[in-house]
């Protein structure tokens, strides 16, 4: 029997192996870019809890500390070469009243040999001090802008629902005042209290080379400040934690404040908005006095205290010197050295309270850094594109501080290119299905699944670049309409522009603005209508040409001519797109291919229009209930 040859492999199409190089390129060069953005940087993991820490901020210093150390003993070194005239000097003044009291033989040589040693040390601070500022302004500055980014992404990556809980005003007030507070802690440490202690500990080194007896003397008076420090330690931490949370509710006020004045001004409520912001401003007034007081105590107790040490040490050493222990020289030298010693104790101290507040704004952070409600960022997997079959598969949800499911055995297949509409009632589990969906938040029970692939196993961040939301709150930012538009696109031909506007059906009010597309739209769009803002933000889902349209109640707020115009923009949208659409009113779904009706969290009824209206159920309540509402409107 003939042995059959062995077909050589049937060769691709050279289109085929193009197109499969360009998807593993695309994949590749998305991983990198997943790889960039996921990256946590080390400065967030300052914030992080570590053996067991009591209070939020423990151990902030240690990490840095360990993280900078290289950083820091350089820093150091150049310090103690620029700092020198500090310790050079008392040196040079006491030989020479030494040299002119006793005057031995080429005094005069050794006198200008001191003059010399005096004109340099002090010439060379110029570059030695500018080389330390290079080396410690880089390390703070880098620390500063490390900090607000960890922050910045922190924030990207918290959950909705913390979002939601916590007040936007407290969010500023952390990201605002607190890393500059953190800041302002971490100089403070590296350019006052690393130079202090290196200058005390030098100047008690000098003065133990000199004399023995006037160092213990120097030791033993000096702990009467630090006593004095650690007297009022609690104090001022309890009123720095004060100040600080009075001033993260003035922030929140003001930031309510700021988005209700419409409705205040509407309301005429402008003298009790007035008289409550006046109340936060006034709490936080008297915080501030209680902490200025204690700080004020603090600073005089500590300079009366120095000053009588600094007295003692001066009569103590006269009376060395007329015992012959120390010479006249020697008693300038060891008054200089204890000023050098008893300056830097007393910085260090005055610097106590600046430390107090920045630890408070460390602990302030730390809350935010080190939260838990974390967004999913779901697994690994990259797609190069998707067809858009979604399934819910017996999908429920929970809020995490709740046993009640918002989200029910939700059970919904969805074929590519198909539109859904998602009805019911305010609480029915609408919005969460959203959420799901966009990955927002992750199902408690059962799969979502995108093309087959569970959306939990899928990279979130590319998975979004197939999606586009329409908002029932039309969201825009402060700029141009092209901005707006374009927002978050690296690049986009005029062509897919002006596709995206014409499909938007925004050439309809162009002509009305003064400057077309680079007209500004101001703070949240507020020149605009609601119709125009909708629009806008229809155009921008357009021109990232979707393969899994979300419109969330995107016609609910506006007028009938308004809606007319969104409703035009909407039919074009849906087209060859899965689409859903969360409805307020029902008369803009009725071409849907399906509608599904929630009550309770529940899938009640799924079908189209007809069918739901044959039926006489739920959804044909509904129906009514929202032509009467319509037309109570149209009558108003």
């Amino acid at each position: 029997m003939q042995k059959k040859e062995k077909e050589p492999p049937a060769e691709k199409p050279r289109g085929a192996e193009k197109s499969e190089r360009t998807e593993k390129d695309s994949e590749r060069a998305e991983r990198e870019r997943l790889k960039k953005i996921n990256k946590v940087p080390d400065y967030e993991a300052l914030f992080r809890e570590e053996g067991g820490g009591k209070k939020h901020g423990d151990g902030f210093l240690k990490k840095i500390f360990r993280r900078d150390r290289g950083r820091l003993i350089y820093s150091s070194l150049v310090y103690i070469l620029k700092a020198s005239p500090l310790w050079i000097m008392p040196l040079v003044t006491s030989d020479v009243i030494d040299l002119i009291t006793v005057r031995p033989e080429g005094f005069l040589t050794r006198i200008l040999i001191d003059a010399v040693i005096f004109a340099v040390m002090l010439i060379q601070n110029i570059p030695t001090h500018m080389w330390y500022s290079s080396i410690t302004n880089k390390m703070l500055r880098n620390t500063t802008a490390g900090v607000k980014d960890s922050v910045v992404r922190k924030l990207q990556r918290l959950s909705i629902t913390y979002h939601k809980e916590m007040e936007s005003g407290k969010i500023q007030s952390k990201f605002l005042r607190d890393i500059d507070s953190v800041d302002m802690y971490y100089r403070n440490v590296v350019q006052v209290v690393i130079p202090n202690f290196i200058g005390a500990v030098v100047s008690v080194g000098i003065s133990l080379g000199k004399s023995p007896i006037v160092t213990l003397f120097f030791v033993a008076i000096i702990p009467l400040n630090v006593l004095n420090a650690m007297v009022f330690r609690k104090k001022m931490r309890v009123t720095n934690s004060a100040f600080r949370l009075e001033n993260e509710k003035m922030s929140a006020k003001l930031t309510t404040m700021l988005q209700m004045l419409t409705l205040t001004k509407a309301h005429g409520l402008e003298t009790v908005e007035t008289v409550e912001m006046q109340r936060r401003i006034d709490s936080v007034k008297r915080a501030g006095l209680k902490l200025d007081k204690t700080n004020a105590y603090f600073g005089s107790i500590t300079w009366v205290i120095s000053n009588l040490l600094s007295g003692v040490c001066l009569f103590f050493c006269v009376f060395l010197a007329i015992k012959n222990i120390i010479s006249p020289g020697e008693v300038v030298l060891f008054q200089s050295l204890f000023g050098s010693i008893n300056g830097s104790v007393l910085t260090l101290i005055n610097a106590y309270p600046a430390l107090m507040s920045g630890k408070e704004a460390v602990s302030s952070l730390s809350e935010l850094m080190r939260a838990e409600d974390m967004e999913g960022t779901g697994g690994n997997k990259i797609l190069p594109a998707i067809e858009g079959r979604v399934d819910f598969d017996n999908v429920s949800y929970h809020y995490p501080d709740g046993d009640k499911k918002v989200v029910k055995d939700f059970d919904l297949h969805v074929s590519p290119g198909e539109c859904i509409a998602i009805v019911g009632a305010s609480g029915s589990g609408k919005s969460t299905i959203i959420n799901l969906l966009i990955g927002l938040l992750e199902p408690t029970e059962g799969d979502i699944l995108i093309d087959g692939i569970p959306l939990n196993e899928m990279s979130r961040p590319t998975y979004r670049h197939f999606i586009s939301v329409v908002p029932q709150n039309s969201i825009l930012f402060s700029g141009s309409i092209r901005e707006n538009i374009t927002y978050g696109l690296d690049s986009y031909t005029e062509e897919e522009l002006n596709k995206a506007v014409e499909d938007a059906d925004i050439p309809e009010f162009l002509p009305s603005l003064p400057d077309g597309l680079d007209t500004q739209v101001g703070e949240h769009g507020d020149k605009l209508s609601g119709g125009q803002k909708q629009r806008i933000c229809i155009a921008r889902a357009l021109i990232r040409n979707p393969r899994i349209l979300i419109m969330d109640e995107a016609t609910s707020a506006l007028d009938n001519v308004s809606e007319y115009h969104v409703q035009k923009a909407v039919n074009r949208l849906v087209k060859a797109r899965t689409t859903f659409i969360v409805a307020h009113r029902l008369s803009t779904i009725r071409n849907a291919d399906r509608i599904v009706v929630m009550e309770e969290g529940c899938a009640v009824e799924i079908g189209n229009y007809d069918e739901l209206m044959k039926k006489g159920g739920k959804f044909c309540e509904l129906e009514r209930l929202s032509r009467i509402r319509e037309e109570i409107v149209s009558e108003n």
